[in-house]
């Protein structure tokens, strides 16, 4: 028992910051029906002026009120104002990709703003954590574990009696359920939503300054893996309690030290699985509590249907004649710029075309899962990565040709599509987006880490293929063999759409109840399109490995996977198009900053993606649909009246 409480106590600590993460995630769900995954970029951003004012000579109280009491909340009402505001009725997708880029920007503009050098040694709040206060059972609780306790459960039950007790507690329940009613009842539904962002940015704020300590240095990576434990804990709480929410973080900060504790050092195993017990928990509760399911399967306001339809994509408003246009000067830009990469582009340029071609291929995997079936996952880097090593470790182990390893890689990251899968029998929505996160961070901490799969940072290689005489060794052979594998790839998702499968997802996306009843099996076809999905990012991971010629586990991360979702999403995720496009703009993009760009430019990529995202939030069909179904209408509206002036004369 003494043993078990030597392991548990200290645990203790980390479950008060998993708590007051989760209910700010709950105070923000509850109000806007936005589940804030920026969250941990918000307590990064206190924990780091926190940290400068400090180091300026600053008092504690005075850089506290700058970073907490003041800043956070400021920092939720920019947010709430400038973009979340106009997402609380729009679909999943929506609310995700917004969270998603401000997770990627706010880090990038504090980078900007503060600099890159690494800060160590973060400051405490209150107590001394060099101090020990008192021992239970022999167990040392210094000060920092003793702050961190005591402000959480003031936090909380201030919280929750504000919730049960207040007028404005009962505002913020009404704005969960929908924002429409409470205008009609006469009150301001963007006060409210206010009032709650800057409530669960101060929350956000002071977990971050009061865990800065334990880190030992300020990373915003750090502070991301906090919301992994913090999801968990609103999950605990149905996403309703912020008592339960208290609790089970509590209980989760404790149990993730207890299983350190009792596993063996020095495994793979044991070292990945603590960071990914929380995620675990996750999918558990996801799966064995109904209205937790229900809860988190709403998307929409029960007064949506007030909102005008969504504009149409442009290739909806073609006409035969525009569509004939456009498909003969595809072809011939397509056919020129082949001919191009083969003869007079230099190699250099042609190897960063070949990447983003072979990244095309996996964006066109979202375009298939999420822009014709409605599904979200947020994993496909990690499928990408099983398609990578498949086709390396066999070409390693069993001397078979890359291509066959590319097939085989396709193969495999299906069947594990299919393992993904099986929980969207049960979950949908932001649910399952939060599933396949699971897998992407239990892939990054154990999966990719053995030898046999990616083997953690060493990597592993990946030789070119050779067919026959035909040795793809060169970067202009090798561009060639990316442009088939990518026209089979898009042929095998465009007869998809045209087909009956394509008409079953457009039907389940609109119900999946109506779609049942007219004989549809919605479970077989989610299943066969994850599956598809996961194929095809397998497929992209092994031609981008090869075109390498070496990968690891961090070309697979799953921040990359949040990225690509992002990315995928601003440019266009509804069409084929949209995929090469969103391939060419994160390759170009990226090596126009790392290679023409100074050094202190660096984050400027994630801040074009994180505008990028807010630019998604007025025009979800994608920035390049929109550009076109604004050419379009333009070109449409220029000949009505150039025909009417005719018939007038």
């Amino acid at each position: 028992m003494s043993q078990f409480l030597s392991y548990a106590i200290p645990g203790l600590p980390y479950g008060c910051v998993f708590a007051l993460l989760g209910m700010g995630l709950v105070l923000t769900y509850q109000t806007s029906a936005v589940f804030n995954l920026a969250f941990g970029a918000q307590a990064y951003a206190s924990a780091l002026v926190f940290y400068v004012c400090v180091s300026d000579g600053w008092p504690t109280w005075a850089a506290f009120l700058v970073s907490v009491v003041f800043g956070a909340p400021l920092l939720g009402v920019v947010i709430d104002l400038g973009l979340f505001r106009f997402v609380r009725s729009r679909p999943v997708l929506v609310k995700l990709v917004a969270a998603l880029g401000l997770l990627i920007v706010i880090p990038a503009v504090l980078q900007v703003a503060f600099g890159t050098s690494n800060r160590y040694s973060p400051p405490s709040l209150w107590l001394s954590p060099s101090t020990v206060y008192f021992r239970v059972l022999g167990d040392p609780i210094n000060g920092g574990e003793l702050s961190t306790v005591i402000v959480t459960a003031a936090v909380a039950l201030l919280l929750s009696l504000m919730f049960h007790f207040t007028q404005t507690g009962l505002r913020m329940r009404a704005m969960a359920e929908s924002p429409r009613m409470v205008q009609l009842a006469g009150l301001s539904a963007e006060r409210v939503g206010m009032t709650s962002w800057m409530l669960s940015s101060f929350l956000a704020g002071l977990a971050g300054v009061i865990i800065a300590p334990v880190f030992g240095s300020l990373q915003s990576l750090n502070f991301t893996q906090l919301l992994v434990a913090a999801v968990a804990a609103a999950a605990a709480g149905s996403l309703v309690s912020l008592p339960y929410t208290f609790l089970g973080g509590v209980i989760l900060g404790i149990l993730e030290e207890v299983l350190g504790g009792y596993l063996p050092s020095g495994n793979v195993l044991s070292s990945g699985l603590r960071p990914g017990f929380p995620f675990i928990v996750l999918l558990a509760l996801l799966l064995f509590l109904p209205g937790l399911r229900r809860r988190w399967g709403r998307t929409d306001d029960p007064l949506a249907a007030c909102d005008p339809p969504p504009a149409p994509i442009a290739s909806t408003m073609r006409d035969p004649a525009l569509y004939r246009a456009t498909r003969i000067g595809t072809t011939v830009f397509v056919i020129a710029f082949v001919l191009s990469c083969l003869t007079w582009i230099t190699d250099n340029w042609v190897f960063t075309l070949s990447q983003a071609l072979a990244l095309s291929i996996v964006f066109l995997s979202l375009v298939l899962l999420t822009g014709m079936s409605g599904q979200i996952s947020l994993c496909q880097a990690a499928f990408a990565g099983v398609g990578a090593f498949t086709a390396g470790q066999l070409a390693m182990h069993f001397n078979l040709s890359i291509l066959v390893g590319i097939v085989a890689a396709g193969v495999v990251a299906a069947l594990v599509g299919v393992v993904v899968a099986l929980p969207a029998l049960r979950v949908g929505g932001l649910a399952l987006a939060l599933a396949t996160l699971a897998f992407g961070l239990l892939a990054d901490n154990i999966g990719f880490q053995f030898s046999w799969s990616l083997n953690g940072d060493s990597g592993i290689s990946l030789p070119r293929p050779t067919l026959g005489p035909i040795n793809f060794s060169s970067d202009r052979s090798f561009f060639l063999l990316i442009i088939v594998v990518l026209a089979i790839c898009i042929a095998i998702v465009e007869a998809i759409r045209r087909g009956t499968t394509g008409r079953q997802l457009a039907a389940l996306r609109g119900s999946e109840l109506a779609a049942a009843s007219i004989g549809i099996n919605p479970a077989r076809t989610k299943i066969g399109v994850f599956a598809l999905s996961a194929g095809l990012a397998g497929v992209g991971g092994a031609l981008y490995g090869s075109l390498d010629s070496s990968v690891s586990a961090s070309d697979f991360n799953t921040l990359v996977s949040l990225v690509f979702v992002v990315v995928v999403a601003t440019v266009g995720v509804y069409t084929v198009e949209g995929a090469i496009e969103a391939g060419l703009a994160y390759v170009l993009l990226n090596n126009l900053v790392t290679s023409s760009l100074p050094s202190s430019w660096a984050s400027l990529l994630e801040i074009v993606f994180g505008a990028g995202a807010v630019v998604y939030v007025l025009h979800p069909e994608g920035v390049i649909e929109y550009l076109k179904r604004f050419a379009i209408e333009h070109l449409v509206r220029g000949g009505g009246e150039r025909a009417e002036a005719e018939v007038l004369a």
